[in-house]
């Protein structure tokens, strides 16, 4: 009996060890999260799995054409995946032909699966706060993003992380591709 015990003390121990350092894991190096929806495609498609890279950001800033993840402003369960456009202190315009324009330069990338027919928020030239980030989904109109009210400019404290690695499907795995 006292075997017995000694034993079911060392397993809890361990289980105990195991459980705190996947929580210290999942709090502070990476997350898995869920892709839902289409807004990202042709880059990342619903069903996705990913792993957010949550240290990268303590040692330097969010950069442009990254795929960060961030809590929804309507929902702190909702987590969205969107490609970083804007950064702080940057003027964003979107004109009528669909263009980007960063600081009156036309943004040179070609993450957008097509032409962008709502400018929304963009629509009239909007200038970041030394804190915030302008963010697009891959698949410009049919994306819920920096464009839209809801969504909005995308502080820095609410960044969580980037997308690092998409895990599943299996045979999609791959690092996300940033630039």
């Amino acid at each position: 009996m006292k075997k017995f015990l000694k034993e079911a003390l060392q397993t809890s121990l361990i289980l105990l060890i195991a459980l705190v350092i996947s929580l210290l894991i999942v709090t502070f190096v990476g997350q898995r999260t869920v892709v839902d929806g289409e807004s990202m495609e042709d880059t990342l498609f619903h069903g996705d799995n990913l792993i957010v890279d949550k240290i990268t950001y303590r040692f330097r800033e969010p950069e442009r054409f990254e795929v960060v993840v961030f809590p929804a402003h309507y929902d702190q369960h909702t987590y969205l995946v969107k490609r970083i456009i804007g950064l702080p202190g940057e003027t964003i315009y979107i004109d009528d032909k669909g263009d980007i324009y960063i600081n009156d330069e036309l943004l040179e990338e070609d993450f957008g699966k097509e032409v962008i027919l709502s400018a929304g928020t963009a629509g009239e030239p909007l200038t970041l706060g030394s804190d915030e980030y302008f963010v697009m989904g891959d698949n410009r109109n049919h994306s819920l993003d920096s464009r839209d009210y809801m969504v909005g400019n995308i502080k820095r404290d609410e960044l969580i992380g980037r997308a690092w690695v998409r895990i599943y499907p299996f045979d999609s795995m791959c690092v996300i591709k940033h630039e």
